[in-house]
């Protein structure tokens, strides 16, 4: 029989407690999802979910017995999540589906685990775990499809696509973390079938997948394989494959100077070489201010040392462009740029004007002139600007005679 390891998530603070609350000992929760799949392949669990035959004010109820704080996340969906000292473990009652729209789902409560698990996309996702003896319980083949790196839907593909469309880009992501070799027929038949289907769901949505994907340890191929097959058309039709080659080219570049996976930075290397388009895309995904702009500057193709892009976008950017750029990358020290900080100019306005320029826009031209000089040189000291300063104000003088 398999069961689960002893993994250090099992033993942390408050778990044992949580689980002798809510009945462990009687058989009315499990572990279920990504922490029993994760620690089946010896992979870091990140987030603890459980599932159980009580109902939510009921599991609310015994959490908060235990001495934890219990906060009702989504109590329409019967997730509750309880606050331990090593951190939140969601708790949500066993449901079965009663109607779907391809974008949201309608669910009753049932106390049947098979119910549960049958809901669930993936036969790898579908596992649960008894918490006191790891006894797993696998009702569609999940084991055997984790060991052999095979991401399987459950029941019917394409069912299971209209019941929610963004099991098309899920799949995707789960190929690329888990997928061995080439992908299920039966469930790459079905996405390719049912892409427009993306088209109904919000944005936000999508980029969140996406962006997760692209986070990946190398989603080149599975990038790759979407494009080939026509996934990203209803959605982001700009991509080409120029972009998937700039993909393919960025990931060992980033393994190769040290910088870690980005999936940002790795969008933007997918999309066309223009901050218009690039903006366009990210208002259409939905992406936040900060994210719209980082891709608008790294698409505008600027070059040139390492220390002058920093000091004029920022280390992020800077990395972005460097990094999809023709920089020799072993002479690129990605931790010294992630810790470089942005030195300031140590010269003013004031300072020219006592030099003998007269107050006004040629005092904002002539330390912008100076500045730029400044970086050029790699920031030179206070008495190497002062000679600086002194060139650009007499340049300045000379050109009013």
């Amino acid at each position: 029989m398999t069961r689960l390891p002893d993994s250090g998530w099992r033993r942390a603070e408050g778990m044992d407690r949580l689980m002798e609350a809510l009945g462990a000992k009687n058989g009315m929760i499990r572990f279920v999802g990504g922490a029993v799949r994760d620690s089946l392949l010896g992979l870091p669990v990140k987030d603890v979910d459980c599932a159980t035959r009580w109902r939510p004010e009921q599991s609310i109820d015994h959490i908060v017995a235990a001495g934890f704080k219990a906060i009702p996340t989504g109590l329409a969906h019967g997730t509750v999540t309880a606050l331990l000292p090593s951190g939140p473990v969601e708790v949500t009652t066993l449901r079965r589906d009663l109607s779907t729209d391809g974008r949201h789902a309608t669910v009753a409560f049932t106390d049947e685990w098979r119910e549960d698990a049958a809901r669930r996309d993936f036969t790898i996702n579908a596992l649960s775990a008894d918490p006191l003896t790891g006894e797993l319980f696998d009702y569609f083949g999940g084991l055997d499809d984790l060991h052999a790196g095979r991401v399987r839907f459950i029941g019917d593909p394409l069912q299971r696509i209209a019941e929610d469309h963004l099991r098309i880009m899920r799949f995707f992501r789960f190929h690329e973390r888990f997928g061995h070799g080439d992908p299920d027929p039966d469930a790459m038949s079905a996405c390719v079938a049912r892409a427009n289907d993306l088209m109904a769901l919000s944005r936000e949505r999508i980029a969140d997948e996406l962006l997760k994907l692209l986070g990946g340890a190398n989603p080149a191929p599975t990038i790759r394989l979407m494009f080939d097959n026509g996934i990203f058309r209803p959605i982001i039709p700009e991509i080409d494959s120029n972009g998937v080659d700039n993909l393919s080219r960025l990931v060992p570049r980033e393994g190769q100077s040290g910088t870690l996976p980005d999936g940002l930075r790795r969008l933007g290397a997918l999309l066309p070489a223009s901050p218009e388009i690039a903006v366009s895309i990210a208002r259409r995904l939905k992406l936040s201010k900060a994210a719209t702009r980082r891709l608008e500057l790294s698409a505008s193709g600027d070059s040139g040392p390492a220390h002058r892009l920093a000091y004029r976008y920022g280390n992020e950017v800077a990395t972005d462009l460097l990094l999809r750029g023709d920089c020799d990358i072993e002479s690129l020290d990605a931790a010294a740029l992630t810790a470089w900080e942005r030195p300031r100019l140590p010269l003013g306005g004031g300072e020219l004007i006592a030099m003998g320029l007269r107050p006004g826009p040629v005092v904002a031209a002539t330390l912008q002139q100076v500045e730029r000089q400044w970086v050029e040189e790699g920031f030179p000291d206070g008495e190497r600007v002062s000679v600086l300063a002194r060139e650009a104000v007499d340049q300045a003088l000379r050109s009013r005679q």
